[in-house]
């Protein structure tokens, strides 16, 4: 089984994109982060032409999460991170896909920091562990993944000496970040290549895909379930380079068969 997560920035404006990837990479489950497409602007009549069955929590202009499933329409556990009544940003989706609880997650930026929003992502990252806390419990095989805005050490980010006030790279987020990850979370890219330098976005400007000045901020958080069938991660890194495409490349798992 593979399972991808893909920050589109934007699924309407760069569908071209996603359907070229999807046919190209074929993942059974696909996690999606800022839609920025309202409710009724997801563009679901392509999702299905593609093959996939969709759910999805869009937001206007801002925002928005998805998971297609080519293994049987995702069940719908939530559409909220619990925590928070007051919070309107559709940021979270879970879903049961073939015997897997999928946790797909867009975590907030936080800039400036400090700040309100910095305030809000740590605030953010804070319900989030509750609820990570409480997956685990429950004993199933659980997958969290999606864009964190997070980069957890200095591995993961293209010069660090020039991120250290950034709400992405605090102490701060990265404490929280590894908080999450210890109530015995597995990261998945980092347990199977834990030495290289894997970068997961590269921001439009000064050509940094061209110098390969990324930042690594997509991730897998895998139940020790989970991480027991863990068979290859990475990035399609190439995707980042096509024309009009997210400044992010999908990210990708296989996992084993249940019974292996």
């Amino acid at each position: 089984m593979k399972i991808a997560t893909y920050n589109v920035n934007g699924i309407n404006g760069r569908l071209p994109v996603l359907l070229r990837w999807l046919k190209e990479a074929a993942p059974d489950i696909v996690c999606l982060q800022e839609l920025k497409a309202p409710q009724e602007k997801f563009p679901e009549a392509a999702i299905q032409e593609a093959g996939y069955a969709a759910i999805w929590h869009g937001q206007k202009s801002w925002n928005g999460v998805a998971i297609l499933s080519r293994i049987g329409k995702p069940e719908e556990i939530r559409r909220v991170l619990p925590g928070d009544p007051e919070d309107s940003h559709s940021r979270y989706i879970e879903a049961t896909v073939d015997g897997l609880v999928i946790g797909c997650l867009y975590l907030p930026n936080g800039n400036p920091a400090p700040g309100p929003k910095f305030d809000y992502k740590l605030a953010w990252f804070e319900r989030l562990a509750i609820h990570g806390a409480d997956l685990l419990a429950s004993g199933k095989p659980v997958v969290l993944c999606g864009d964190y805005n997070v980069m957890p050490t200095e591995l993961d980010v293209y010069k660090p000496e020039r991120w250290v006030d950034d709400a992405l790279f605090r102490p701060e987020t990265r404490a929280a970040f590894k908080k999450l990850a210890g109530q015995g979370w597995t990261d998945a890219l980092r347990k199977l290549h834990p030495d290289e330098k894997i970068y997961t976005f590269w921001d439009y400007f000064r050509d940094a895909y061209g110098r390969n000045a990324g930042l690594r901020i997509d991730h897998f958080l895998l139940s020790p379930k989970v991480d027991k069938r863990l068979k290859a991660a990475g990035v399609d890194r190439n995707v980042r380079g096509w024309e009009k495409s997210s400044d992010h490349a999908p990210v990708w798992i296989e996992l084993s068969d249940k019974g292996a």
